[in-house]
């Protein structure tokens, strides 16, 4: 679910290659927004296997407007998991990964800052490695 149905905190545009995350609301300042809901979960299918060995992730820092998530888990259709650490950034945060040959990822398990805000959200997650 997005927030409010807007197309500008769409799912897709956490994959749209757009970094610009010192604002939101409009573009180009689109972004995944969770809508306060504590289950979020964003799911990946890439349509074939592909060999993944890093993550990235860039929050939207509109501060202090915005929140921020500490903790993310990432889960992989091999049945393989990654409990990410996150931090209070405008900058992309890089996870090295062990090599694993996966069709699709999901991120979920967002734990949110203990502050004043209740908007976390996602600017851009990529995922890169090779095909399969």
């Amino acid at each position: 679910m997005e927030t409010r149905g807007e197309a500008v905190f769409a799912a897709r545009n956490a994959v749209d290659g757009v970094y610009e995350n010192d604002a939101h609301g409009t573009w180009p300042y689109q972004s995944w927004g969770i809508n306060r809901d504590p289950n979020a979960a964003l799911t990946i299918e890439f349509g074939r296997s592909v060999t993944v060995d890093e993550l990235r992730l860039t929050l939207r820092a509109d501060f202090p407007h915005d929140s921020y998530w500490t903790q993310a888990t990432v889960a992989f259709d091999d049945g393989s998991r990654e409990v990410l650490q996150l931090t209070k950034t405008a900058a992309p945060q890089v996870f090295a990964l062990a090599p694993r040959t996966v069709q699709s990822l999901k991120l979920f398990e967002l734990k949110k800052a203990d502050d004043a805000s209740p908007f976390p959200a996602l600017t851009q997650i990529e995922v890169w490695g090779t095909e399969g």
